[in-house]
């Protein structure tokens, strides 16, 4: 169920804040993790959109315009331009879910949390 901007949520899950916990072992902080339970209000939300296939492709576009080529490397980039399109049809249907930005009571705020970290509080 989508939330609406000023939703009262809480977390489904302990959901990680800070990257990996390589420095734990070296004495340095761990990874930081914001605990189940834990309730915030939604201020903000925005549909995943483009993905790693489309900025591939907008990269490729920028990398192949204004160049000429022969008939046989126009084909050949006209194919892996296709390939790149394909993926991205693939990445819409794996990849379309709505991001939330959630302030929560602790301060923290976090962008991108999916639906299914949180809960209506």
């Amino acid at each position: 169920m989508p939330y609406e901007t000023g939703a009262k949520v809480r977390l489904t899950r302990d959901v990680q804040v800070t990257g990996n916990d390589t420095t734990a072992g070296a004495g340095g902080p761990g990874p930081l993790f914001l605990a189940e339970g834990l309730q915030g209000v939604v201020t903000g939300s925005a549909r995943a959109a483009g993905g790693m296939a489309q900025d591939a492709l907008a990269s490729f576009d920028q990398q192949v315009s204004g160049q000429r080529f022969d008939g046989f490397t126009t084909a050949l980039i006209g194919d892996l331009r296709q390939r790149l399109i394909q993926q991205g049809a693939f990445d819409a249907v794996v990849g379309d879910r709505i991001g939330y930005r959630v302030r929560f009571e602790n301060g923290f705020v976090l962008d991108g949390l999916q639906e299914d970290c949180l809960t209506r509080a």
